[in-house]
Parts: C-alpha cells; structure tokens; sequence
C-alpha cells in the first residue's frame, strides 16, 4: 500500500546490485511514493548485477560511480541534477565490502592495505559523498542522507571483522556532517541499523547463518527483512521526520535492547544438556 510520503520528491540511490540488496527495495518503494530516482553503482557492481532491470521498472536511469573517487561522484551530482532539473531531495548511501572478509583474514590477522580499502569503501565514501553534495549544493533545504550501518558498530560480533571498525566511523560521519549540513541547509543525516540482512555482502561474513538465526530468537519482534527496512527509510526521507538527524537508529526487531530472550536462553540449555550428556558417556 502506497502513502504518497515522497510524493514530487527526488533522489539518488547508491547501491542497488540485485533484488536481495536493500538499496534495491528503497529503490522500488520509493518510486511507489512518489519518488523520481537515480541509481548508481560501481561499473563493475552494474555489469555483475542486474540493476538494468531495476530502472527499467523504476524508470530511472543508471548512472555509473565509483563512491570513493570524487571525481566520478562529482560527476554522478552533475549529472543527477542535470536529469532531475536542479537540486534532489534525499541520497541513500548502502554501500560497504571488506577485501579481509571476503579473503578470510580475521581480525587479528588483517592486511593493513585491505583494512584501508574497507574504511574507504564501507564509510569514507559515505563522507565523500556528502562532501560533494554540499560543494555543489545539490539537495534542498530539509533533504535527507541516510546510509545503512550494524550494531557491531557497537558491540562486538565474531565474524564481523573491520566493517564494525568501517561503520562505528560511518555513524561517527554522520553526527559530525549532520551538525555542519543540518545547521547551514536544514539537511539531516542518519544511519539506520539494520537487523542481520542476507544480502550478497551480508551473505560473506562468517558465521552469518548462525547470526541471522541467534538475532531472531533474541529479537521479540524478529529480524527486520530488507522489505521492512526499506519503509524505514522511506520515513526518513519524508517530511514526517523533519526534525530527526544526527541519530543512529536501531531497526533490528528489539534487538538492540535485548539481554537474554527465552528461546534464546532455552536453546542455551539444550545445548549444555546436549554437553553434560556426552562428558557423562565418555566417563
């Protein structure tokens, strides 16, 4: 069901690969309210993918850039606010790859030059971005940047390696720019937080079964899909949240404030059960 939120709005969506990405589904809903987009990726990321079809459906043309190169986002802004006709109204940054996860080097074992590609992917970039659209003053007054961030920001989950460290500095980003943006345009900046989402990224850190699966026991209401994020950030790029910015905001099903839950706790006990009983056998 449609609500027009983002009626006669316009935007640019980083990070649509396929029809698991998040960035995909904002795309979608946000043309169903409303919304006139841009979609761009890296020229790889749109030759492996299938983001043609996207703009087909979305009727929004693609527009290659490499998010960590300021030459090719100054180009994307250009051309972005040569389609729309002039300044946008949101920029949805889903953006994040680790070379040391997708190699398998664990955290205490990391290749310092890969550490380097992954800040610059997963949150640099992120800063790179609004830093273009600001010089180029592409977004209207009480326009909304949102990027997509993980509790291991936070709190530490094996297997997450240095994306926590790439998106404890992508939150960190947006509450500096959110202050500078916010005072001098009006414009907010946020970071949603999403539950443990199989995407293709999502899909290579380890252990993300085993995640997905202790998040939904925890969780009371569930994990969040990447259809539910995307209405997430659909509300945050209306005018209903005008006066939200600088806030990393949790959309994990409960998580986040979560201890210990009883499945989680009952699945505990079986397992130990499961324990004391093989030692008993061995003895």
């Amino acid at each position: 069901m449609a609500y027009n939120l983002l009626k006669g709005k316009k935007g640019l969506v980083f990070g649509a690969l396929n029809e698991q990405s998040i960035a995909w589904k904002v795309a979608q809903r946000a043309v169903e309210e409303g919304a006139e987009i841009v979609l761009t990726n890296t020229p790889v990321s749109i030759r492996m993918g299938t983001i043609d079809e996207l703009a087909k459906a979305c009727n929004a043309p693609v527009i290659a850039a490499d998010a960590t190169s300021v030459k090719d986002l100054e180009n994307l802004i250009d051309q972005s606010m040569e389609h729309f006709g002039g300044k946008f109204d949101f920029i949805l940054h889903s953006i994040g790859m680790s070379p040391n996860v997708r190699k398998g080097r664990t955290y205490d074992d990391l290749d310092y030059d890969y550490l380097a590609k992954t800040l610059d992917i997963s949150a640099i970039s992120f800063h790179k971005v609004i830093q273009v659209a600001r010089k180029k003053d592409a977004i209207n007054d009480w326009g909304s940047i949102v990027a997509l961030t993980y509790i291991a920001a936070q709190r530490t989950l094996y297997g997450y390696n240095d994306m926590a460290d790439a998106k404890a500095l992508l939150e960190s980003i947006a509450r500096s720019f959110g202050y500078i943006y916010g005072r001098e345009k009006c414009v907010r900046i946020n970071t949603v937080s999403q539950s443990p989402t199989p995407t293709t990224a999502g899909k290579g850190v380890l252990g993300m079964e085993d995640l997905l699966d202790y998040a939904e026991r925890v969780s009371p209401l569930g994990n969040a899909s990447a259809d539910d994020c995307a209405g997430y950030v659909l509300t945050l790029f209306s005018d209903l949240t005008r006066k939200v910015t600088m806030q990393n905001l949790f959309h994990d099903g409960g998580f986040s404030s979560m201890g210990m839950s009883r499945k989680a706790m009952t699945t505990y006990g079986k397992g130990l059960e499961v324990e004391y009983e093989d030692i008993r056998l061995k003895k």
